[in-house]
């Protein structure tokens, strides 16, 4: 995530910079941190910051899931733990997701995958 990424998705949470380190539980300096680039955004905070922006737009509840975008096959969703946990719509939020046919090691190579595909690319846009 980039710093201008993590700036906009405050905004479109509607939080100060104080009130966005509070939910994750860091300091209002780290917070102007990311935002000027000045340190990198740790995975847990990038994971919590889509996280609050996919409930402030009620995600869970709208939208195909996962597996039905990615026409996934049945063999591949018995393996893939957003069918397991039927978080469809939570899929990048869930490590060891089986996605491209094989789960990503981390955080940050698995984010390189979701940013391209239609699940998180529909809660990003405005």
């Amino acid at each position: 995530m980039t710093s201008d990424e993590f700036t906009a998705i405050r905004k479109k949470i509607d939080k100060t910079q104080k009130e966005l380190g509070e939910l994750l539980g860091v300091s209002m300096k780290a917070i102007h941190s990311y935002e000027q680039g000045w340190r990198a955004i740790p995975p847990h905070v990038e994971r919590q910051v889509y996280f609050l922006l996919s409930r402030k737009r009620s995600v869970m509840d709208s939208g195909k899931a996962c597996w039905v975008i990615k026409k996934c096959p049945p063999e591949r969703k018995k393996q893939c733990p957003a069918w397991e946990f039927q978080a469809g719509n939570f899929c990048w939020f869930i490590n060891g997701t089986i996605c491209e046919c094989k789960a990503e090691k981390n955080w940050k190579d698995k984010m390189k995958l979701c940013r391209n595909c239609e699940v998180l690319k529909s809660l990003l846009e405005d």
